[in-house]
């Protein structure tokens, strides 16, 4: 398939750049995959689309990246996202510029953070060996930004907006984004019906917000990303009676990627490079609660796959017309 066939025009004013101020008060547009037909809704109204059998599942993974700024010592700008600690005063980073940021270079940050460039990684990353006066993470941790995605440009005044109520599992350089419309409030009612909830764990890459450069999207290659699904998770998902309702694209991954049978997945941990676009068979998802996605995106491919292109298409564009918000920070679309 062409990557042209899931393409749409975007309006700038409405990518959102900041979330609301309820997490749960954000539209969502309910799209009945038999037959897509579409129903415009508050989040807060997900529970009267689910089925007291219902599974919902989780992707409980919480974003520890943080972005810092600085300059070379030989001058320079140089910027540094911190994505996983090694040791103490020690993190695997992504620099730009990165040709010009070598092993041995010295990065004095904001804050009296200065770094040693120790290491190249094979995914060509750095890893900076940090050194400070006082305890170098506590200044990692107060100058550090929020890694926001690059088309969001507007400062987040609370790191813990860009974090699900439910993030636990540290290991991200994103935010399962689909997830940051839930509360307890909303996750308290679904469990007083019965419905169960249950959490896997898929850390997201900083690749999820790179296009897709290739017309034919049967030759992108997919980056990695690390999952986990503990042996009490997988007997849950295993013996659900009902739907198995997915909250997010990442949530997705991890089932799919953990599959071993229809209805069936496998415990443990592993690495998934799995691409799902039209032509999968879902063995374990069958209804997805997701945002709305970049144009010529692996994830807007996804969603094609499991609700089928011209259903996505029509609620895109039905989404475009009634000026919903898009991407990150935006509003709902619930596929069931």
């Amino acid at each position: 398939m062409h990557l042209s066939e899931f393409d749409y025009t975007l309006p700038e004013e409405l990518i959102a750049q900041e979330p609301l101020a309820q997490r749960d008060t954000s539209r969502m547009i309910v799209v009945r995959m038999q037959n897509g037909a579409i129903e415009h809704r508050k989040f807060f109204e997900i529970g009267g689309y689910l089925k007291d059998d219902d599974l919902m599942v989780f992707n409980d993974t919480r974003v520890v990246a943080t972005r810092l700024y600085g300059h070379k010592e030989t001058g320079g700008n140089v910027e540094a996202l911190l994505m996983k600690r090694l040791s103490q005063g020690v993190w695997e980073a992504m620099v730009k510029p990165g040709r010009r940021v070598g092993v041995g270079l010295k990065l004095i940050f904001d804050g009296g953070l200065v770094a040693d460039v120790i290491e190249r990684t094979e995914q060509g990353g750095r890893i900076l060996q940090f050194h400070a006066d006082t305890d170098p993470e506590e200044l990692i941790a107060s100058a550090g930004q929020v890694p926001l995605p690059p088309y969001i440009h507007k400062r987040l005044d609370d790191p813990e907006r860009y974090q699900t109520v439910y993030a636990s599992a540290d290991g991200s350089a994103a935010a399962p984004t689909a997830g940051l419309h839930f509360t307890p409030a909303i996750l308290n009612e679904i469990r007083k019906r019965g419905i169960k909830t249950v959490f896997v764990t898929l850390h997201v890459g900083i690749a999820t917000f790179r296009p897709v450069r290739t017309e034919n999207i049967d030759d992108h290659e997919m980056h990695a990303e690390s999952f986990e699904i503990t042996p009490q998770a997988a007997e849950t998902i295993n013996s659900a009676k009902g739907r198995i309702v997915c909250v997010g694209t990442t949530t997705a991954r991890c089932l799919e990627s953990a599959a071993v049978a229809k209805r069936k997945v496998r415990s443990g941990a592993g690495s998934t490079r799995l691409f799902i676009r039209p032509g999968y068979e879902f063995k374990i998802v069958e209804a997805m609660v997701t945002n709305f996605h970049i144009p010529k995106s692996t994830l807007l491919v996804m969603v094609s796959a499991l609700a089928g292109r011209q259903i996505i298409k029509n609620a895109y564009q039905e989404a475009v017309k009634e000026r919903y918000r898009f991407l990150s920070f935006g509003d709902a679309m619930f596929l069931c």
